[in-house]
């Protein structure tokens, strides 16, 4: 799908990929680009709706009624959603002890959010004939989360998802995209150790370039990094082999585990 003369919505877009691949469509042509972040970024939000002439609307995507007023939003000005990138994620430390509140927020940012957009939007895109779902899972979906379990599962729930999409609406108009980044230079990058940056910080524009060339292509899988296909094919091969990998990944990047 190109972009020229689309409606397009971006959630998290106040900063780093989200703004990146909202000012990339409207300078693709899109007939209307809607931008959706927090109630905290409604500044910068702004900000970036005034320079690419579209329209913010401040969302908490973990809440469906943000969600269906969202699409409201951009239908009232625009006309039906063609495009929606749902893009909006966070980041909460810890393994299997982290707080029921930071699974549960983990849950519904990163997984639930884009079961809302897509109850909301899969019957009229059905019923024209043509659509488009690209949500940001992360590498992380595809392997592992060193330093998040809260991420990495959830993560690799909303790559899940997205292959659910794809198989049910992919042969009816409804194409479906997944975007898996490895280290980009975003809000959510912090200083310290990170198995992430092992193949180096992309910058968010390149990603956008990214991610418009994979929907003109209408390809499924988007990697920031292309060495994450190749982990993926490890992974693949031999399961036990790739643990053991990623448990000394672990202990050069963040140190051996202590007992007790």
């Amino acid at each position: 799908m190109h972009i020229k003369d689309k409606v397009c919505v971006v959630t998290g877009a106040a900063g780093g990929i989200g703004e990146a691949v909202a000012r990339a469509y409207a300078a693709a042509g899109a007939r209307g680009v809607v931008v959706a972040d927090l109630k905290s970024s409604r500044e910068r939000l702004a900000h970036v709706a005034g320079d690419i002439d579209g329209l913010a609307v401040t969302a908490d995507v973990g809440e469906e009624a943000d969600i269906k007023a969202l699409i409201a939003a951009t239908e009232a000005k625009y006309g039906p959603v063609d495009i929606f990138f749902s893009n909006a994620g966070l980041s909460r430390k810890g393994q299997e002890g982290a707080s029921d509140a930071d699974w549960e927020v983990s849950w519904r940012v990163h997984v639930m959010s884009h079961v809302f957009a897509s109850r909301a939007l899969v019957p009229g895109m059905l019923a024209r004939g043509s659509g488009y779902l690209l949500s940001t899972a992360s590498a992380a979906g595809l392997l592992a989360s060193l330093n998040s379990m809260p991420y990495g599962v959830t993560k690799n729930a909303a790559v899940a998802l997205a292959e659910h999409l794809a198989i049910q609406y992919g042969d009816r108009g409804i194409r479906v995209s997944v975007l898996c980044p490895q280290s980009v230079q975003t809000g959510m990058t912090t200083a310290g150790p990170s198995a992430a940056r092992v193949d180096g910080v992309m910058q968010p524009e390149e990603v956008a370039r990214l991610v418009i060339e994979a929907m003109a292509e209408e390809r499924f899988l988007i990697l920031s990094h292309p060495q994450v296909q190749e982990y993926v094919l490890r992974k693949a091969s031999s399961r036990d082999r790739w643990l053991a990998g990623m448990r000394r990944l672990r202990d050069k990047v963040y140190g051996a585990p202590t007992a007790g």
